[in-house]
């Protein structure tokens, strides 16, 4: 692997990470029930919420430690129990213990950088498996603590393939998850229908409820995309039941629709209605023959209520990104924030994605801006190869969100500030390489390129800020160039974020002409500059092309050897992000951004 990282300056808030294709006009359900509105099966919208979101690149913390190399296990619903604890469950590992079973259930004490685990239950001693074991596992997908007591939804999962979720139910402990009881003689959820439950976390023992209700969120058919014929998730479904009898499906609720704002439930799992649609598709062209791709972006994650941004946190993910939606209620509107990139694999220790997203409660912090995400990588999917259980345990990364204000830019004309060492700015980039997290930190030596094993048509690099900025130019300096690319195949351009959407900006001219080959070079630094705009965020972007791809190098990539943001002609128009993009769309060959000052 080359050890080549970027530099760039652009912006925040970025929009999804690839354009997809809008829905199908919705058809009668084979049920009889009325067919969703048009409205209710669109896709999500971008939301403005937050300016800035940073997700580290890896996990950096766990318990147990992180790179201790046993197969602990995945998935790790949890829970905030009122003695303080934080209990999850595990599915396929040895959990804190050292005998392998499908399911487990654990202890997790202290707070990231110093946990600890006690294992409580595994196997049979948890729950059952509904279907023919030949066929069929368990799993856990979602826990919730209330008064005192464990809830935990187990469904069937298909043996081998993982592709086929036909039933769930839920147990109960009321002795901090040494025991487990259920007194169903069939499950909860059946026919593929809600076998996917996810309890939404409401903070400690439930505590942040506002009506006694327990939500949970389901998913129909399967916990992830298939890969295969069997149907992807496509609509998040949401229920609630009265915290006094959650074991008891005849007390459950669904939503059924929107009326003048205010939720509509009914008793029926098949007049539901989703609360989030999004039948979008990511990765539609890998270069690797034989990986996955077509994704579907709706799986196994997480809801988290932010009782201090008073904000509903869903935290899904694909083969290859994370994928973060808002809302300012359980039902919603959802809308699409913050996606992280990982790139096609392989994958490091310091840079790789995961699965089972989800953000324990507990961990929050007291204004509600810093959080930790937890999420798996197991080598038997190919990020890492066999026998590399680096993050196949409970693993956590830090997450920071700020949520967007109003702000004026207070800024004058500066030609020697450096607004991408301003405090508060976050990179945001199409993809990286290798995880670089900063890219103005002086060392133009360095740099990163967006390789992520995709056919691009369009990239950039860029910046966001929590607060609006005057600016006028910036500074896009290239990383090393390869035989399969490092350059844009079209002039970059600068773009500015307002009300969330980026927008070019007016009259911007490169200098030097910006050459759209390898001649572009390697350390050379090509300054747009316009009218000058005010922002919270700024970005480069182009579409990078190089020669055709060989065998060797499936796909093209950009670099970036550093950015620099430089105000020193004053501005009228405020801004809080930017990027730098091409200038128009073709089969790009990723380009490489050196870091620098």
């Amino acid at each position: 692997m080359r050890t080549s990282r970027v530099l760039i300056t652009l912006v925040a808030g970025l929009a999804a990470v690839t354009t997809l294709s809008a829905p199908a006009a919705p058809a009668a359900p084979a049920d009889g029930r009325p067919a969703p509105s048009r409205a209710a099966l669109a896709n999500p919208e971008q939301s403005t919420f937050f300016s800035t979101a940073a997700v580290d690149p890896g996990a950096t913390v766990g318990a147990p430690a992180i790179g201790d190399n046993k197969e602990h296990g995945d998935l790790w619903p949890s829970c905030w129990s009122d003695d303080d604890h934080v209990y999850t469950a595990y599915g396929d590992g040895v959990g804190f213990g050292d005998t392998w079973h499908d399911i487990g259930v654990a202890r997790i004490s202290g707070m990231p950088g110093n946990l600890t685990g006690t294992q409580k239950a595994t196997g049979d001693r948890v729950g059952r498996i509904w279907g023919d074991p030949a066929q069929y596992y368990r799993k856990p997908t979602g826990m919730v603590c209330v008064d005192g007591d464990l809830y935990l939804a187990v469904q069937d999962l298909k043996r081998g393939t993982l592709d086929h979720a036909p039933s769930a139910t839920i147990v109960k402990s009321t002795d901090k998850g040494a025991t487990w009881t259920s007194d169903r003689t069939t499950p909860m959820f059946s026919d593929e229908k809600f076998t996917t439950v996810m309890f939404l976390d409401h903070g400690k023992d439930n505590a942040n409820s506002p009506d006694g209700y327990v939500y949970a969120y389901g998913l129909d058919h399967n916990w992830r995309d298939t890969f295969d014929p069997d149907p992807d998730p496509v609509d998040l479904y949401l229920a609630r039941v009265p915290a006094t009898s959650i074991q008891d499906r005849s007390t459950w609720q669904f939503y059924a629709g929107d009326s003048g704002g205010t939720a509509r439930w009914t008793s029926s799992i098949d007049l539901r209605v989703p609360v989030l649609h999004d039948d979008r598709r990511i990765y539609r062209n890998v270069g690797t023959p034989g990986r996955v791709r077509d994704l579907s972006m709706l799986s196994q994650g997480g809801v988290v209520y932010n009782k201090a941004l008073d904000r509903y946190l869903y935290t899904s993910w694909t083969e290859y990104t994370f994928e973060v939606y808002e809302a300012p209620t359980p039902w919603g509107p959802w809308k699409h924030f913050t996606p992280k990139d990982f790139g096609g694999y392989p994958w490091t220790h310091t840079k790789h994605g995961g699965y089972a997203t989800t953000i324990p409660s507990k961990y929050i912090s007291a204004d509600g801006t810093s959080m930790w995400l937890q999420s798996n990588v197991c080598p038997c999917g190919g990020g890492y190869p066999a026998g590399d259980f680096w993050a196949y345990t409970y693993s956590l990364r830090r997450l920071s969100l700020t949520p967007a204000v109003p702000t004026t830019p207070g800024n004058g004309p500066d030609a020697t500030r450096n607004l991408a060492r301003e405090d508060g700015t976050v990179p945001v980039e199409r993809a990286t390489h290798f995880g670089t997290a900063a890219y103005n930190d002086g060392d133009t030596a360095q740099n990163e390129d967006d390789w992520n094993d995709e056919r691009k048509t369009t990239s950039w690099w860029g910046y966001t800020w929590p607060r609006q900025y005057h600016l006028n130019r910036v500074a896009y300096t290239t990383g090393r160039m390869f035989g399969d690319g490092g350059w844009f195949n079209s002039a970059p351009r600068v773009q500015v974020r307002r009300d969330g959407v980026w927008t070019d900006v007016t009259g911007q001219s490169v200098t030097p002409s910006y050459p759209t080959s390898s001649a572009a070079g390697t350390n050379r630094t090509y300054s747009s500059t316009s009218t000058p705009p005010a922002a919270t965020a700024c970005a480069s972007s182009a579409a990078a092309a190089a020669p055709r791809p060989s065998p060797r190098s499936p796909n093209w990539r950009s670099t970036t050897a550093r950015g620099r943001l430089s105000d020193f002609s004053g501005a009228r128009d405020p801004w809080g992000a930017v990027r730098i993009l091409p200038s128009r769309a073709t089969p790009p060959a990723g380009t490489r951004a050196a870091k620098g000052t």
